[in-house]
């Protein structure tokens, strides 16, 4: 028995126990939640999105917590950064809820009907997958991005943030638990577990009882655990190690100003390129420009043979390299022969997360668009924008680089699955 005391709606218990009781009215709440409307689901976002913006002194207060803790334990300042909410962030985590509430519905939709040659009609319908656990590291804002999406379709939401937001991650859930049961939600749709032990994880992934689905959201370790350790099914991504690759055919300004986006706007998120494929025919005229701007930007290069000859003060990339998802101003260099290599490269060092061909060339485009093995392939266009909210889901509650059932950003039908559905008028099976 693991000997840690929680108290959890008035009663102490041990950890055990808590797990149990959290996944158990989770489960409850998530069989109201699939009978829930639209209209109350909208009012329950939109009212929570007022109710953190009048409640913003309160949820900084218990945010500046995290980032005294934070420094004290010596945190980079690329992750105080990312912890911190100030009166712009709850703002933006706010427009969120209201992105979201003004999204279709996916919970009931009805497609695929045909009719039989019985005359029973067949279709599919689209309904909550249930219960969902969502763990994950560092943003606070994940909090509301991950409960707002489960919430819209239909599914109740178990959270476990990282120690670093903890204070953060529990005022945002308890203020969003707390509208959402006042506007007609179950009040157990929405709930967190409040301690940081990490044996509270190990509990969580053996409940295939109760929860339907965990995502993580972390560095890789994180997600190497839940995947080894998970009973219940994970939809995850390792890394993101992204590629561009510039084609014989680009236009290379436009190829530059996507190459400097791509890799320093933000190198420490998973849709940053770490690694540019540059056709040999057009290589020396525009890694030469490339790599002014680059440094400009303190961006360390590594690249192969072909590219120190292009430029001698550039490092050795070392086989590890195309692995390598820096998360950081480091980026490698490959000069390849044609587009059959920069995909045979891809294929071979790629994380399935996002890769994009700079191509004037229809052919070129459309070949890279079919042969590309990634969850996001983009033409002419920064891999930055692989994301929720820039495809439109009004936020996402992860990046999916598996292939069942949902791949690359999830949003709200990614959160949903279908049933078949018959509607007949009183035929029987007469065949065998």
């Amino acid at each position: 028995m693991i000997q840690i005391e929680i108290v959890f709606k008035g009663e102490s218990m041990d950890l055990k126990k808590y797990i149990i009781e959290v996944v158990k009215k989770a489960r409850n709440a998530s069989f109201e939640m699939a009978r829930i409307d639209t209209a109350t689901k909208n009012k329950a976002l939109l009212e929570t999105a007022n109710e953190l913006e009048k409640r913003a002194q309160e949820i900084i207060s218990q945010n500046a917590k995290d980032i005294t803790n934070g420094v004290e334990k010596k945190l980079s300042s690329a992750m105080v950064d990312r912890l911190k909410i100030d009166e712009a962030m709850v703002k933006k985590i706010a427009n969120v809820l209201r992105e979201v509430a003004t999204l279709p519905d996916p919970v009931g939709e009805i497609t695929d009907m045909i009719v039989r040659p019985s005359g029973i009609k067949v279709g599919k319908m689209r309904v909550p997958i249930g219960v969902i656990c969502i763990i994950y590291e560092s943003r606070p804002n994940v909090t509301i991005d991950a409960a707002s999406l489960c919430i819209k379709s239909g599914n109740a939401v178990i959270l476990r943030g990282g120690s670093e937001a903890i204070n953060s991650n529990i005022i945002l859930a308890k203020i969003m638990s707390e509208v959402c049961s006042g506007a007609g939600l179950p009040s157990d749709c929405v709930q967190i577990i409040t301690t940081t032990d990490r044996e509270a994880v190990k509990e969580l992934l053996i409940q295939d009882k109760y929860i339907d689905l965990v995502i993580p959201r972390g560095g890789k370790s994180l997600i190497k655990t839940v995947v080894e350790t998970s009973k219940v099914p994970v939809i995850k991504h390792y890394d993101g190690n992204c590629h561009l690759y510039v084609d014989k055919d680009a236009d290379l300004k436009k190829a530059e100003e996507i190459a400097i986006n791509a890799k320093t706007q933000r190198p420490g998120v998973c849709n940053a390129i770490e690694t540019i494929l540059v056709h040999q025919d057009i290589a020396d005229i525009y890694l030469r420009n490339l790599f002014s701007k680059l440094r400009e930007k303190k961006v360390e290069i590594r690249g192969c043979e072909r590219t120190l000859k292009i430029d001698s003060s550039v490092f050795s990339a070392t086989e590890d390299d195309w692995y390598t998802e820096y998360l950081d101003l480091i980026l490698a260099v490959k000069i390849v022969d044609n587009i059959d290599e920069a995909i045979a490269h891809i294929t071979k060092y790629g994380s399935n997360h996002t890769e994009a061909i700079v191509t004037e060339n229809y052919t070129s485009a459309m070949k890279f668009l079919r042969e590309v093995n990634s969850s996001c392939v983009m033409v002419n266009a920064s891999t930055r924008f692989s994301d929720g909210g820039e495809f439109g889901m009004g936020c996402e509650i992860g990046i999916s680089t598996d292939k069942l059932h949902a791949r690359g950003p999830m949003g709200l039908k990614e959160l949903t699955t279908q049933k078949f559905i018959v509607f007949g008028s009183g035929q029987i099976r007469t065949t065998k």
